[in-house]
C-alpha cells in the first residue's frame, strides 16, 4: 500500500496542531515556493522572519555547496579552530558594538535564549529574571518560563522559578527591576503581540536602569535582526546596546542556526566553575554557519536593511480597505489589524487561494503578519497586494 505525502505528513509526523496548514511544497526560490501541481505562492511571512535574504539565494547556496566539499560535523562546538564559524564571528563583530565581541552559536533561537539566561545567572550570581507579558522567547522550558502568556505555559508547570513579568514600554514597571534580578530579557520588537514598538525614551530608561542595578540587558532579537526592520540590528533604531543579544531565523539564510553575543568577560564565565558551563553538539554546524556568513554579506552588499522601510511604506500605500483597521510595522515586519480572527482568517485562506501566503500572531490573531524576504522587488509587492485586497473584498462581500 502507497501513501500520499500529505497521509505519510499525518501518520509520521508529530503534530503540532489539530489542523495542520498541509500545504505541499516542491521547490522554493525567490519569494515564491511551488506546489507539485505548479502553482506558485508569494511567501509573505519568510517561513516565519527566516528567509530575509528569500529562500535558496544563489550566494548561499554556493557557500553550502562550498563547505560540503570540506567537511560536515568534526566536534562538539568549541573544541576545534572551524573556519566557517571563526569567520562567521569575525563578521558579525565587525558589524556590531564594540562590548559585543564574543560569539556563542546555537541551533535555534530557543538555544540561544536558554544560553542567555544561563549566561546572565552565572555572571551576575543572581536569579531573578524578569520578561515582558505577550513576549515570545522559544518553547524549551527555560524559554517558554521567560514567555509572557499563560496559555502556553500553564500545561507544563512547573517551569523556572524567580520570574517576573512587567509591560512592554511601561515605565512604571522598571522599577521592578532590583539588585535581585539577573537579567532583563526583552524583544526589541514585540514580534508574536502583534509588532509592538515601545519608543527611544523608554528603551533608554530601561538600560539605565538595568546597569544603576548591576542586572544584565538582553534583547532578544530573533525576529527583528538582520536587517528585516530597516537596519541590521533592531536596537540601532533607539540608541541603545544590549549586554547580551540573541539572534537565529533570518541568520542562516534558511539553515538552522543561533547566537548569542556579549562582551568576552561576560562570556568567559562559561570556561570554569563548571568548566564546559554551555555546550551544544550541533551548536555552530560548518555548513550553518558557511551559509550565515554568506546571508550577512549578502544584507550588507545589497543594502537589504536599507531598502527595508522603503519597500514598506509599498505594502502602506497599496494595503488600504474599510476592513483593515491600521498597520504596525517596523520595517518589513508588519501587522495589519481587523477587527476578529475569524474574520482574518477567511482572508488568509482567500488570500492562500490566490496564491499568496500569510499568517496571523501568536498573542495577537487578529492581526495579519507580513514579513516577506527583504529581496522583494517593487512589482512583487504590488502584486501580493492585489491579491490580499481581492481576497478582503471576497470576504467583505460574503459577509
Amino acid at each position: 500500500m502507497s501513501f500520499s505525502q500529505r497521509e505519510l505528513f499525518l501518520r509520521f509526523l508529530a503534530q503540532t496542531s489539530p489542523s495542520p496548514l498541509l500545504l505541499e511544497i516542491e521547490k522554493a526560490e525567490g519569494v515564491y515556493l511551488y506546489a507539485p501541481n505548479g502553482k506558485k505562492y508569494i511567501d509573505l511571512i519568510s517561513g516565519i522572519s527566516v528567509s530575509n535574504v528569500g529562500h535558496r539565494h544563489p550566494k548561499v547556496i554556493e557557500a553550502i555547496q562550498a563547505q560540503l566539499q570540506k567537511y560536515l560535523h568534526l566536534m562538539v562546538y568549541g573544541e576545534y579552530v572551524q573556519s566557517p564559524q571563526v569567520l562567521l564571528a569575525q563578521k558579525l563583530v565587525e558589524n556590531l558594538p564594540a562590548n559585543l565581541d564574543n560569539v556563542y552559536f546555537t541551533n535555534s533561537g530557543s538555544e540561544a535564549v536558554e544560553g542567555a539566561l544561563k549566561l546572565a545567572k552565572r555572571f551576575t550570581g543572581r536569579m531573578e529574571i524578569i520578561s515582558c507579558y505577550n513576549a515570545y522567547h522559544g518553547s524549551t522550558q527555560g524559554a517558554l518560563s521567560a514567555g509572557g502568556n499563560e496559555y502556553f505555559k500553564r500545561a507544563y508547570r512547573p517551569l523556572l522559578p524567580m520570574v517576573k513579568h512587567i509591560h512592554y514600554g511601561s515605565y512604571s514597571d522598571l522599577e521592578q527591576i532590583t539588585e535581585k534580578t539577573a537579567c532583563v530579557i526583552i524583544e526589541t520588537i514585540q514580534g508574536e503581540a502583534g509588532v509592538k514598538v515601545a519608543c527611544s525614551n523608554y528603551f533608554q530608561q530601561l538600560a539605565v536602569r538595568c546597569k544603576e542595578k548591576g542586572t544584565l540587558l538582553i534583547l532578544d532579537e530573533i525576529q527583528a535582526g538582520f536587517g528585516r526592520t530597516g537596519k541590521l540590528w533592531a536596537f540601532e533604531h533607539f540608541g541603545i546596546v544590549p549586554d547580551i543579544l540573541v539572534l537565529a531565523k533570518g541568520m542562516g539564510g534558511g539553515m538552522p542556526i543561533g547566537a548569542f553575543i556579549a562582551h568576552r568577560s561576560i562570556m568567559q564565565v562559561f570556561t570554569e566553575n563548571p568548566v564546559l558551563g554551555h555546550i551544544t553538539t550541533f551548536g555552530g554546524h560548518p555548513v550553518s554557519t558557511a551559509a550565515a556568513k554568506a546571508t550577512l554579506e549578502i544584507i550588507l552588499e545589497e543594502n537589504l536593511a536599507q531598502q527595508a522601510e522603503t519597500k514598506a511604506q509599498l505594502f502602506l500605500q497599496n494595503l488600504k480597505h474599510p476592513l483593515i483597521r491600521q498597520i504596525r510595522h517596523k520595517g518589513l515586519l508588519m501587522a495589519v489589524e481587523f477587527e476578529s480572527f475569524s474574520l482574518l482568517k477567511k482572508i488568509i485562506d482567500k488570500a492562500l487561494e490566490l496564491g499568496v501566503i500569510t499568517d496571523w500572531f501568536l498573542f495577537c490573531d487578529n492581526a495579519m503578519r507580513i514579513a516577506p524576504p527583504l529581496t522583494i522587488s517593487e512589482s512583487e509587492i504590488q502584486t501580493a497586494c492585489a491579491f490580499i485586497l481581492q481576497a478582503i473584498e471576497r470576504v467583505y462581500h460574503s459577509t
